[in-house]
């Protein structure tokens, strides 16, 4: 995969057309396409469903609408198109062939960079608004807002989605004709070593620059936050309010409370999204050295066992960060359990209402015909002639209802 898209395995190609009858048709081993399909369908599975419940549990949560946890909804969003641009089309290569055709070439590449480029770009929006939030927090009451966090937001996904605009003109598909049957590739339009100052421009702006400055800010924040601790002691604290702020000691100790409470939450917070740092850089690292090394090396490295091994590294980049959402922040554990229970409250409503319901409609003949004096019987399992609704407050009225 390596100068080539994420999902695909095959060797690079240089130009377009029918090369020459060569061969049998290669096939990947065995066990490389059982252990590809089951962690694959594994990862991508339990990552596609982590992140779209990181996103309904910041969309639906009043409390939760931070900017931090903005940039954490932009982060998930990338994360699901790497998943299903990178990660899903992998499971096709059981087949040894590119089946998705010249426009899925074009586009499943083009989403694999954009979701790559923008978790890059979101990492770094939001290790820029911990740094502001704890090292100017008074700054921060202006500059750290959920509207200005959109808006950056906004700016990072237009800007990426034109930048990448650039691979529907830097890929396409070859056939090469075997004994066997014909092998359709999706790889470079032109000569590999003309991708290698993109790769580099990649490597850098998205992947080098994101990690110097988050190892800057973060010793940054680290030296305020736990270089820096509140006093703890009601000896300390008493000293405080007599030799600095002259108040009661009573008032300053809540004070101290208060503001522990708050130093730790900020600890916690700042663990969490230094974690899922450390993570990218870690994930990351395997395929980003063989950018670099594969630029200099002709034929390019290409053991299948590494190539599964980076591409289950990307993946789980993608995947793991609802789970240290989930570890690491009481808050989104506590949200993550409230929206379980509220889908189990819809599905059971649901199943409560879905039984076959027989009634009776008992209504006043005296402005009516006959004819509308009628027993109605209708199942509400998927054959209604009518629509029933069943308000959630009972009103009394004049139809009845009898359950079989």
């Amino acid at each position: 995969m390596e100068n080539q898209t994420l999902s695909i395995g095959m060797p690079p190609v240089n130009a377009t057309g029918m090369n020459e009858t060569v061969g049998n048709m290669p096939q990947n081993a065995l066990e490389v396409q059982v252990v590809t399909i089951s962690l694959v369908l594994l990862i991508c599975g339990v990552g596609i469903a982590g992140n779209i419940m990181v996103v309904l549990v910041v969309l639906r949560t009043k409390h939760m609408m931070t900017p931090t946890n903005c940039y954490l909804v932009s982060l998930a969003i990338a994360d699901l198109i790497v998943l299903l641009a990178a990660g899903l089309p992998n499971i096709s290569e059981v087949v040894a062939s590119w089946v998705y055709g010249y426009v899925g070439c074009l586009c499943i590449t083009y989403l694999q960079y954009l979701g790559i480029n923008i978790s890059a770009c979101s990492i770094t929006a939001f290790t820029v608004e911990r740094y502001i939030a704890i090292c100017h927090s008074i700054k921060a009451q202006f500059i750290c807002t959920v509207s200005r966090a959109k808006k950056i937001i906004a700016f990072v996904w237009v800007f990426t989605s034109m930048y990448c605009v650039m691979w529907f003109f830097l890929v396409d598909i070859t056939e090469v004709k075997f004994a066997d049957g014909v092998q359709v590739n999706c790889g470079y339009r032109v000569f590999r070593n003309l991708y290698t100052p993109i790769y580099f421009l990649d490597f850098t702006i998205f992947y080098v620059i994101p990690l110097v400055l988050a190892t800057v800010l973060y010793g940054l924040i680290a030296r305020i936050l736990f270089m820096n601790p509140l006093p703890s002691n009601p000896q300390d604290l008493s000293r405080m309010s007599s030799k600095h702020y002259g108040k009661p000691y009573n008032s300053i100790k809540l004070s101290g409370k208060g503001n522990k409470n708050t130093a730790n939450s900020r600890k916690q917070v700042t663990k969490m999204l230094a974690v899922v740092v450390i993570l990218f850089a870690l994930l990351w690292m395997p395929y980003r050295t063989l950018v670099v090394v594969n630029s200099f090396m002709d034929p390019p490295y290409l053991n299948v066992w590494f190539v599964l091994f980076y591409r289950l590294c990307i993946y789980l980049n993608s995947a793991i960060n609802p789970i240290i959402y989930n570890l690491m922040s009481q808050k989104f554990r506590a949200a993550f359990k409230n929206l379980r229970k509220c889908e189990q409250k819809r599905t059971e409503k649901a199943a409560k209402y879905n039984i076959p319901v027989y009634y009776s409609v008992m209504k006043d003949s005296s402005h009516e015909s006959p004819d509308h004096d009628v027993t109605v019987q209708e199942d509400l399992n998927g054959f209604p002639t009518k629509k029933v609704n069943f308000p959630q407050n009972c009103v009394d009225t004049t139809t009845t209802y009898s359950v079989a």
